[in-house]
């Protein structure tokens, strides 16, 4: 009789060790999940911040650049676009579009000595320059949340699971492929 209550403690703590087992695993996926919501809800206020510093710099620089009206109102409409991005990679699009935008606008206004040595243009390039710094970080801890939640429901034992929890695989941040081109620098 001994033996018999030994086996069903047995069979008890397997069992119990199996669904403390599952749930665990359980709420390592979700954690994973939400990390990138998370990275991701962190990458949409640094794109926030941004969009709210742009129409500040967009003042200080029309009154120099008055002739310039093309590239005045392509940073405008870039701004415009990511502000009514609905998702993820929609307001990445639009980011990679306002990334051109002023990268062209802070090239055109190198033609504008007096701009250049404006103290609120040059403070709002630092407080952009500094932004975009935590947008990539922003960026790179997004990805790094992807790659923890992919791994975590394409290996065994997540890849029995995730499909039965409704979870696939999220992707990473691309950078578009112009980026990735070298700038030419010429003296």
């Amino acid at each position: 009789m001994g033996w018999l209550l030994t086996i069903a403690v047995i069979i008890v703590l397997i069992f119990v060790g199996i669904l403390f087992w599952l749930w665990n695993f359980y709420n390592r996926i979700v954690r994973s999940e939400n990390r990138i919501d998370n990275a991701w809800a962190q990458i949409d206020v640094q794109l926030k911040r941004r969009a709210d510093l742009i129409p500040n710099l967009m003042e200080t620089v029309k009154g120099y650049m008055n002739h310039e009206r093309g590239t005045l109102e392509a940073v405008t409409k870039a701004r415009a676009s990511m502000m009514s991005a609905k998702t993820p990679q929609e307001n990445m699009d639009a980011n990679n579009m306002l990334t051109g935008a002023l990268k062209t606008l802070f090239a055109v206004a190198e033609s504008y000595p007096d701009l250049k040595a404006s103290q609120n243009f040059l403070s709002l390039q630092d407080e952009l320059t500094h932004t975009e710094e935590k947008i990539a970080y922003s960026r790179q801890h997004f990805n790094d949340s992807v790659l923890v939640f992919n791994n975590t429901i394409e290996t065994f034992p997540g890849v029995v699971f995730a499909k039965r929890m409704g979870k696939k695989e999220k992707q990473m941040l691309q950078i578009p492929e112009a980026s990735r081109e070298v700038p030419k620098v010429a003296f």
